[in-house]
């Protein structure tokens, strides 16, 4: 069985998938980027994730169900 990979456009955000021996598709004029899963747990990249009391505590990743 063949592994799909996904791809998203920069440029509109349109999301395609396809299977590993196929070449990378193209949208807007551009290759697509590999869409890579991000960890739940793991704070953001900008600025706007950054804490700075960032203790590396568990996180809550909303899965408790309780409030």
């Amino acid at each position: 069985m063949t592994e799909l990979t996904q791809y998203e456009c920069q440029k509109c955000g349109s999301i395609k998938e396809t299977s590993d021996d196929t070449p990378v598709p193209v949208c807007c004029g551009r290759p697509m980027l590999k869409d890579e899963p991000v960890d739940v747990c793991e704070p953001g990249f900008g600025a706007e994730d950054s804490r700075m009391d960032n203790l590396g505590d568990p996180c809550d990743d909303g899965r408790s169900g309780k409030i």
